[in-house]
């Protein structure tokens, strides 16, 4: 299982953080959010895969970035289409036959959900991401009630997230027995002293204690 810490901000804190070597890092580009990210990543590990998070965005916004900062991965965090999803898959792949980026569709629970409006989004992402449903997108420091994901009828792998902290190691364990095609956790609010200011050490803890391979 996989480790994304997203919200980054600050360019030493991402030096610190990144020495954990965790496997995804993500910059949030929304100019509403706290944690929206501007200036300048400084050089990664290659292991580690940049994701650059998008809310309703253009194509050519979204390419504008991949481009500009060499990212990996992009997790669309509106109401981006299947259409949209294909449209951009193409555009990334004109702009860099090299770099097959990876997508992430994210998608907000609170309470029930119905899993089957994903069937149209399978064949066009990576991952899907399953968050708390709240007033921002993203960063809500709130954890939906995970019992619902016992409903998940896909084997597409998947990233949870939605107030993820050190007192949920227990039911990441639990949901980690399962057959749930469980990918990544990804962790953002938990373990901030500010917005986009992370603990390195929570973070170090939390990953001793998942035992997340980074391989």
């Amino acid at each position: 299982m996989k480790l994304k810490v997203c919200g980054m901000k600050y360019i030493e804190n991402i030096q610190e953080v990144a020495a954990l070597r965790p496997d995804y890092l993500g910059f949030i580009f929304y100019e509403k959010s706290k944690r929206n990210f501007f200036g300048i990543i400084p050089e990664l590990p290659e292991s580690i895969k940049k994701t650059g998070v998008f809310v309703n965005s253009t194509v050519n916004e979204v390419l504008s970035k991949i481009i500009q900062y060499d990212l990996k991965a992009v997790q669309l965090h509106g109401d981006e289409t299947v259409d949209f999803v294909k449209e951009l898959r193409q555009a990334a792949l004109i702009s860099d036959s090299q770099n097959d980026i990876e997508i992430i569709k994210v998608f907000g629970i609170m309470g029930s959900f119905n899993f089957e409006i994903l069937t149209p989004y399978i064949q066009v992402v990576d991952y899907f991401l399953f968050d708390t449903k709240g007033k921002e997108r993203g960063g809500n420091g709130i954890t939906f009630d995970w019992k619902v994901l016992s409903d998940y009828p896909f084997s597409k792998p998947f990233f949870l997230s939605g107030g993820i902290g050190l007192e949920q190691l227990k039911e990441i364990e639990k949901i980690r027995k399962t057959n749930l095609p469980l990918y990544a956790v990804d962790v953002n609010s938990k373990f901030e002293l500010e917005a986009g200011l992370k603990s390195v050490e929570n973070i170090q803890r939390f990953k001793n204690e998942i035992k997340i391979s980074t391989n």
